[in-house]
């Protein structure tokens, strides 16, 4: 069973892409595409998604593409998240058993809080991921 679908997880592939540019230039719909391994074709539809939540900008014609529409520091994963799966729970039906009706609210709980982090925030794991290689090394 997974949570995030492909959807999801290349939504947050190219948000994380774009927040790595500090070009003042738009990156185009290609170049997200290779740096994050993307297919080009699936990446627009996610990213006509992502516009529509107000997650990315686009600028149009020869030397358009895409910008973060805010800084990395205010877009929170589940934002992306949401955007592109409707919506992050455990359980969205309803059971008549008030233990597992409240195991579920709390599941639901903790899963946001999970994700309540910015795209700024997945910088850590770039030190994490530099330390890990360094100390292998």
């Amino acid at each position: 069973m997974s949570l995030i679908s492909t959807k999801g997880i290349y939504g947050l592939s190219a948000m994380y892409e774009l927040s790595l540019i500090k070009s003042e230039k738009p990156t185009q719909i290609k170049d997200i595409s290779a740096k994050a391994g993307i297919p080009q074709n699936y990446l627009e539809q996610l990213l006509v998604i992502l516009r529509r939540a107000e997650l990315v900008t686009s600028v149009r014609g020869a030397h358009g593409g895409y910008f973060l529409a805010r800084k990395a520091e205010d877009i929170l994963i589940k934002d992306i998240f949401i955007a592109l799966e409707g919506n992050l729970n455990v359980a969205q039906q309803e059971v008549n058993n008030p233990v597992l009706e409240l195991f579920y609210k709390e599941s639901n709980e903790k899963l946001q809080g999970l994700f309540d982090i910015s795209l700024s925030e997945l910088q850590e794991y770039q030190i994490k991921l530099t330390n890990q290689i360094n100390y292998s090394i």
